[in-house]
């Protein structure tokens, strides 16, 4: 590994399915779309640790709380196009595959190696990281190689 090489990250990105849903994700091919919109400083300082190439889970929240998909981040992080303010940054992705079945949080809450995740610990936070251990898990749950 070269210095300043890193493996692959893992990331959940939530979103309303009312508002941006997995299929609407989906329609952008392979161009993606920008993860606009988010005004937290934590989830921005995420997105900025973001690299091309970094999976994701595509997470509806509401009424179904469930991973339903993975993206890859296409675009590293750039100002977002919804503001003037270069306070805020985000990302582009772009849908890779649906999960065979969803992922529902209630499932991930059960299961005793995802006490730990962040989904669990801090369920309003919009853009998140996932370890390789917790993406593996979610991935078999899910129905889907890793």
């Amino acid at each position: 590994m070269e210095p300043g090489d890193r493996l692959m990250a893992f990331w959940l990105f939530k979103s309303e399915p009312s508002t941006w849903s997995w299929d609407d994700q989906v329609a952008k091919g392979e161009e993606g779309e920008e993860w606009d919109g988010v005004r937290n400083y934590q989830a921005r300082n995420n997105m900025r640790l973001m690299r091309a190439g970094d999976r994701g889970f595509f997470y509806h929240s509401q009424k179904e709380k469930a991973v339903v998909g993975i993206v890859e981040v296409c675009a590293e992080s750039h100002q977002d196009s919804t503001t003037e303010d270069a306070r805020w940054d985000c990302v582009d992705i772009r849908a890779v595959a649906p999960l065979a079945r969803p992922v529902t949080l209630a499932e991930i809450k059960e299961h005793p190696d995802l006490a730990e995740m962040a989904l669990v610990k801090n369920t309003r936070l919009s853009v998140q990281p996932v370890s390789e251990a917790e993406w593996a898990i979610i991935c078999e749950l899910g129905g889907i190689a890793p």
